[in-house]
């Protein structure tokens, strides 16, 4: 089974920026004026899963809070330790998760639309 998660947004280029360079995704498609969207599948080739966001004119209606997150399992230490960096050199402040299961876990930030990320250090390769 494949997945793809879609979020509606009116900051499509934002998440573009964020998600390709802080969590370097890259992007899988994109589309224009369909029905009136513009959209974007952002992801890792060859997974069974890719975010999509999708803009038009009218102004999203969901509204996150601090239990409502995405989480990653960076593979390898190498792609986490990337990951990190990335964070501290785009000025991306790190947050406390409020499910404390997260706290020794991983790390807690944000995207751009204020939706939270959970950067997990559970099953890493060395």
């Amino acid at each position: 089974m494949n997945v793809r998660f879609a979020r509606h947004t009116e900051n499509i280029e934002h998440l573009i920026t964020f998600y390709t360079s802080i969590l370097n995704f890259e992007v899988l498609g994109n589309f224009k004026n369909h029905d009136g969207y513009d959209g974007v599948f952002l992801g890792v080739k060859g997974e069974n899963w890719h975010l999509e966001f999708t803009q038009n004119k009218e102004k999203p209606k969901s509204k996150f809070d601090e239990d409502d997150a995405k989480v990653f399992y960076p593979k390898t230490q190498k792609s986490y330790d990337q990951i990190s960096e990335n964070l501290k050199e785009f000025k991306v402040p790190l947050l406390e998760p409020k499910n404390p299961y997260w706290k020794n876990k991983g790390i807690c930030f944000e995207d751009s639309d204020h939706c939270r990320i959970i950067m997990s250090k559970e099953n890493i390769e060395e």
